[in-house]
């Protein structure tokens, strides 16, 4: 059974940093894309960064220079590194897996999922 846990939430400043961590288990495919989405209140759950099996990385142009994508298979956790953050960015964070590596930033098509962590930046 694949389990995503979503941690490192919380309240910020804007201009500051967070990193957020997604810890897999029971995720045994060797291709796969992994990402990190947010859903703000009202509105539609949006792809942020993604990863694949050979790193290639995706990023949403509102976070482009700003948050970095890493996985270490070691330990089978996947981060979200966030700097400079901003009010807008405030939203949950979830985090996703699938086997269909191609998928990247298409949140809708992603099988897997974690609960979700609140990140909140006020201004």
């Amino acid at each position: 059974q694949v389990q995503l846990v979503e941690s490192g939430g919380g309240s910020v400043q804007a201009g500051g940093s967070l990193r957020l961590s997604c810890a897999v288990f029971g995720f045994t495919y060797s291709s796969y894309c992994m990402g990190w989405f947010r859903q703000a209140p009202g509105k539609e759950r949006e792809g942020v960064a993604t990863i694949d099996y050979g790193g290639s990385t995706s990023y949403a142009d509102s976070v482009k220079g700003r948050f970095t994508i890493s996985q270490d298979n070691a330990k089978n956790t996947l981060y979200l590194q966030m700097n400079s953050l901003k009010p807008e960015d405030t939203a949950m964070y979830y985090c996703a897996a699938d086997y269909k590596w191609w998928l990247r930033l298409r949140a809708s098509e992603y099988n897997y999922w974690g609960q979700g962590t609140q990140v909140t930046v006020s201004s």
